[in-house]
């Protein structure tokens, strides 16, 4: 596809895991902003699986960092929320997801609706843990990133 963004995509190698550590993946987006023609106001997040778990944690480590954000089939702490309220957010996830279950990202937008965020959440019925696929092929979610600039 022709977007017009620059796309980050780490990738952890199959049968293992990682931590990113916030300063080092900071490090990375502010060199590339630095280094590329980027507007400064339109810098999103969005990660899938593991990568939907980083996006809520480095949102909530940099609140006013990104103008909107897109986890996909993540969880994290609900209590961490609060950080977050004003963002911008449109998460997935697919209903029959086994590897992480639905209740993860629910938790999440519960909580950021009783803090009056007004949260995009789509549940897609018949996905299991491969909700990224339908999310990022959807044209939709690049429009609504582009709609979303900090202030």
């Amino acid at each position: 596809e022709d977007i017009p963004f620059i796309v980050i995509a780490p990738q952890c190698p199959n049968r293992a895991s990682w931590t990113i550590k916030n300063e080092i993946l900071m490090a990375l987006v502010d060199e590339i902003s630095t280094t590329y023609h980027t507007d400064p106001k339109r810098i999103y997040l969005t990660g899938m699986s593991m990568g939907g778990y980083g996006t809520w944690s480095i949102a909530c480590l940099n609140p006013y960092k990104f103008a909107a954000i897109a986890p996909i089939c993540g969880g994290g702490d609900p209590e961490k929320m609060t950080k977050i309220k004003h963002l911008s957010i449109w998460t997935f996830h697919g209903a029959k997801d086994t590897t992480v279950p639905i209740k993860q990202t629910k938790r999440l937008v519960q909580k950021l609706k009783t803090l009056g965020n007004d949260v995009k959440f789509t549940i897609y019925p018949e996905a299991e843990h491969d909700s990224w696929t339908e999310a990022y092929n959807d044209q939709e979610l690049y429009d609504w990133f582009l709609q979303h600039q900090n202030q």
